[in-house]
């Protein structure tokens, strides 16, 4: 399989680079600090005026702000609690601001223990309440899985329906700079694996504010799963998104880019490395390449794929994770039970290699895809 070789180069999404926001010392769980050691695909955060479309750029931290403040002001069920919301504006300043809007009840500072505050939000949605709990990185999550998946997952199936469970887990997931293994890790497949739990891994700023207002106002336990190196990136905004009634559906995929020759099914960072591929099969070969932006992990919009599918006869699935029992390999199942009889070449995937993340940048950058990885790949499974 693809997924098996230990060469997974780690992309570079434009040529525009500004330093991450890591490595940081997790152990002291300090706030993030601009280094140089490895350089990362992030444009400016600022916002721009809109054109005479409507449309702005947002950068996603900015977007994701935003729901979060939508979804404060129009329901006074809603809190925040995490390490660093309140008084430090959030470690990658997705709540930057919110203190100081809506008051100490409303954000609030937790101490540095995953297992206790995320049992604490659990319990306040169990109550009636509307919580979302930040973590620092999903990594940290692995205190409170306990919490996240028998008491969170499971309580409105064991309670034959009568106990809902309102509560929303974000925070930054997958691959991040400079952080070595235990703090680079997807965990798309381990939550989206679970009954009771619903996941999404935004790419965009529309992607980001429509998935994470439709988490919190879902009656079911939701986890966002956004990643770290996009939360500087901006993206252009619609002006539909940037109403505070703008929501994006479950299981419902975007095709980023249409085409006609191979299918690529790809999810959060690896969407933008996608369509860079894509462009550079269009110039090099004159390959149509159509683009499927996941957007949520479960429910997973097996139509959409298998729609594409039976139009180019080729898939691939792109993901950042592990290739064992990972994103990749239940797209490529679903896929050869649903459109067998459509596909013209197996199904390939290209994914995160079978290690731990290195922390050295030059191991680390062979242990993820990267454009001419997907594009390469794609090539060899057109046979162009």
């Amino acid at each position: 399989m693809v997924g098996l070789r230990i060469l997974r180069p780690a992309s570079r999404l434009l040529p525009s680079t500004l330093t991450s926001g890591a490595p940081r010392s997790y152990l002291a769980r300090t706030p993030p600090a601009f280094t140089s050691r490895t350089t990362v695909p992030l444009t400016s955060t600022k916002r721009t005026y809109a054109t005479p479309s409507g449309v702005k750029e947002v950068a996603v931290r900015d977007a994701l702000n935003e729901a979060l403040a939508e979804e404060l002001e129009s329901n006074n069920k809603v809190f925040v609690l995490g390490e660093e919301v309140a008084q430090y504006n959030g470690a990658y300043k997705v709540t930057k601001g919110l203190l100081d809007r809506f008051g100490e009840k409303r954000v609030i500072d937790s101490p540095i223990t995953e297992s206790g505050f995320c049992g604490l939000t659990v319990g306040a949605a169990l109550a009636g309440l509307h919580p979302v709990c930040e973590f620092m990185t999903f990594n940290f999550a692995m205190q409170a899985i306990d919490q996240i998946i028998n008491s969170a997952a499971k309580t409105h199936y064991m309670s034959g329906g009568i106990q809902p469970c309102n509560i929303t887990f974000r925070g930054p997931n997958g691959f991040a700079a400079g952080v070595a293994a235990q703090h680079s890790q997807d965990y798309s497949s381990w939550y989206g694996s679970i009954p009771g739990l619903k996941v999404v891994a935004p790419w965009s700023s529309e992607d980001a504010k429509g998935l994470l207002k439709a988490a919190i106002r879902d009656p079911n336990p939701v986890v966002v799963l956004e990643n770290e190196l996009l939360y500087g990136t901006n993206f252009p905004m619609s002006e539909a998104a940037q109403k505070d009634d703008f929501v994006l559906p479950f299981g419902k995929a975007k095709i980023e880019r249409a085409g006609k020759d191979v299918t690529i099914v790809t999810l959060s960072r690896c969407v933008g490395q996608s369509l860079v591929a894509a462009e550079k099969l269009k110039k090099d070969y004159g390959v149509e390449a159509e683009v499927i932006n996941l957007r949520s992990v479960k429910p997973l919009d097996v139509e959409a794929i298998v729609k594409s599918v039976k139009k180019t006869g080729r898939l691939m699935a792109v993901e950042s994770g592990f290739p064992s029992f990972g994103v990749g390999a239940e797209i490529l199942a679903l896929t050869m039970e649903y459109a067998f009889d459509y596909l013209d070449a197996p199904a390939v995937r290209v994914t995160g290699a079978e290690v731990p993340t290195p922390y050295a940048q030059k191991l680390e950058e062979m242990a993820f895809p990267q454009e001419d990885t997907i594009a390469n790949y794609a090539a060899k499974l057109l046979r162009v």
